[in-house]
């Protein structure tokens, strides 16, 4: 499956962002999906993966800041991102999630991203 990001930007402390990301490829209905991000000079980390019944699981640093969803018909994911931090400035990226990894794991094991797409830069100002 090949993925692009959009609606990255920058935002004062408190404000809000929807990021968008298109799949292409017929499996994208079955694939568990997810948003990671890097910020910098860290590693990537897993925030959001949503199954695909729409099961999600998120990072507590998020949870109840951020929601994802996904639209199967247009294969689209989002990332609805409120009340943000400046400890929320990274590059985000939406990724497929590798079978076996569509729960909490996909939050930290390097392993569970399978494809991802380039990214879009996300800057929180204090």
């Amino acid at each position: 499956v090949q993925l692009a990001e959009s609606g990255g930007g920058s935002v004062q402390t408190g404000g809000s962002l929807t990021l968008s990301c298109a799949a292409s490829g017929y499996t994208y209905s079955r694939l568990c999906m997810g948003w990671f991000r890097q910020p910098p000079g860290k590693e990537r980390e897993g925030i959001a993966i949503i199954g695909s019944a729409g099961t999600t699981i998120y990072k507590y640093s998020v949870k109840g800041r951020f929601t994802v969803s996904r639209a199967n018909a247009k294969k689209a994911l989002y990332l609805q991102m409120n009340d943000l931090k400046p400890e929320d400035t990274a590059m985000y990226s939406c990724a497929a999630v590798r079978d076996g990894y569509c729960s909490d794991k996909a939050l930290s094991s390097p392993l569970a991203v399978t494809d991802s797409g380039q990214g879009t830069r996300v800057t929180v100002s204090s």
